[in-house]
């Protein structure tokens, strides 16, 4: 079956999700996740991307992005391919790290918007990974923007 175009065009509030292959880990450690969010803030200051939520669980990530100057299919491409090689590496591993392509929803930024960043932002809760909200406050691996306009990956 082939697959569907995306609508990738700057400007869009986008929901991407990330899976590991066969749904193995692709976040063993803190070095890996900070490696990750490090990756992440470099590119969103150089593609001028607003970073509005993010949970980062061991086989999957959330990330609620909206880029203003480049289409999200760069910006994911180099950082998926970077976070690949280094992992490997590390990890002293081969093959291929993520499970087929992102997946992107557009969102329409008014009536979901809200609902959007406390749903990516609460995964580790669901997950297990935190156990309530005040540990949730202190997880490295989860954020969101905060009410000044802040970006938080910035």
């Amino acid at each position: 079956m082939p697959r569907h175009a995306r609508i990738d065009i700057p400007g869009l509030l986008q929901h991407v999700i990330v899976r590991g292959i066969e749904k193995c880990p692709i976040f063993l450690d803190d070095q890996d996740r900070a490696n990750f969010l490090s990756r992440l803030r470099v590119l969103l200051s150089e593609t001028e991307t607003d970073c509005y939520a993010w949970a980062l669980l061991d086989n999957h990530f959330h990330l609620l992005l909206q880029p203003k100057q480049r289409t999200l299919a760069e910006i994911m491409r180099r950082l998926l391919t970077g976070y690949a090689v280094v992992f490997n590496l590390r990890h002293h591993r081969a093959g291929h790290l993520f499970q087929n392509r992102y997946k992107s929803i557009v969102c329409d930024k008014d009536p979901y918007f809200l609902e959007l960043v406390q749903y990516i932002h609460l995964n580790p809760v669901r997950a297990g990974i935190v156990g309530d909200l005040e540990t949730l406050a202190t997880y490295p691996g989860a954020g969101i923007a905060n009410c000044s306009g802040e970006h938080p990956c910035r």
